[in-house]
């Protein structure tokens, strides 16, 4: 009974040292939160119909497009329904990156904060209405950078 105790006290040690450890050389990122505050919530830009007027209603400026943005998306979606999209980047001071979808009824599909010393990827499923571009907006250092990718659905999505 004592070396059961013993060996798990010893186990919960150095599992608690090895994550402090972890954490403290960088090697676990904070994770990324939704907004909890109202005033966090970018409404209008969720609104918006097309990639401009989203782009504007977010961010306030226009992307340039940059190759240090990887996106991660079939080209070919079998099912619209669920379609994963996958973004990371190798830009400086990212700060938020979002994901728009062309073809979709309202243009911003997500939005992602990312807190400082947080490794700048996210993921996701999304449904997709018809074939069109899936854009990811990254924003680095007070600009905003852009990767395009088309992704041809084939059934499903929002469109039925």
């Amino acid at each position: 009974m004592i070396d059961e105790k013993r060996r798990l006290l010893l186990k919960c040690t150095l599992a608690t040292g090895a994550a402090g450890l972890a954490a403290g050389a960088g090697l676990i990122s904070a994770p990324a939160f939704a907004a909890t505050k109202p005033a966090q919530w970018p409404d209008d830009a969720f609104k918006q119909k097309n990639i401009d007027a989203a782009t504007q209603a977010l961010y306030g400026q226009t992307a340039v497009k940059s190759d240090k943005i990887e996106m991660n998306v079939p080209t070919i979606a079998e099912n619209g329904a669920v379609v994963p999209v996958a973004v990371k980047t190798s830009l400086p001071d990212v700060t938020s990156i979002a994901l728009m979808i062309e073809g979709n009824p309202y243009a911003l599909a997500a939005s992602f904060n990312i807190p400082q010393g947080t490794l700048p990827y996210v993921s996701n499923r999304f449904k997709m209405r018809k074939t069109s571009d899936v854009i990811a907006l990254v924003m680095s250092g007070g600009k905003l950078y852009s990767t395009t990718k088309n992704v041809k659905v084939t059934i499903g999505g929002c469109g039925g």
